[in-house]
């Protein structure tokens, strides 16, 4: 079955997968999953990802990270662009998350890139996701 929203998708899939405590989740691959799980892992949110070919367009596995005490690391992840309403902001209005403890993920001309890199090099974008 076709989703209208695969980045909703790929959140929905690692935030379900947190709750029932799953080391690891498979993901259908694609190219801006790919450098959202490198966002992830560069600012660790996850521990590792690798990509698995099949047939079809790849899978990537995504290793999710939980703390001494076994609670995910990942708090929370929110998608704010959705098909239907993008929400573009200029770089003066890059929103903070959670006071700067987590990241704002935004695409915009010079790739998938964090809020904290868009406001040092000064551009805005559309953003794609909250994750605390």
């Amino acid at each position: 079955m076709p989703v209208t929203d695969p980045i909703a998708d790929y959140l929905t899939r690692i935030r379900n997968a947190q709750r029932a405590n799953h080391r690891w989740v498979d993901i259908p691959a694609s190219n801006m999953k790919k450098k959202l799980s490198l966002i992830l892992k560069r600012e660790n949110f996850i521990k590792e990802f690798i990509l698995i070919k099949d047939r079809k367009q790849g899978i990537i596995r995504v290793y999710l990270k939980y703390s001494k005490d076994g609670t995910p690391i990942i708090e929370g992840l929110k998608k704010i662009s959705h098909p239907g309403r993008r929400f573009y902001v200029p770089a003066n209005k890059i929103p903070r998350v959670v006071g700067g403890m987590g990241i704002a993920v935004l695409s915009t001309p010079m790739g998938l890139i964090t809020d904290k890199i868009a406001r040092k090099y000064n551009t805005g974008g559309e953003v794609i996701c909250y994750v605390w």
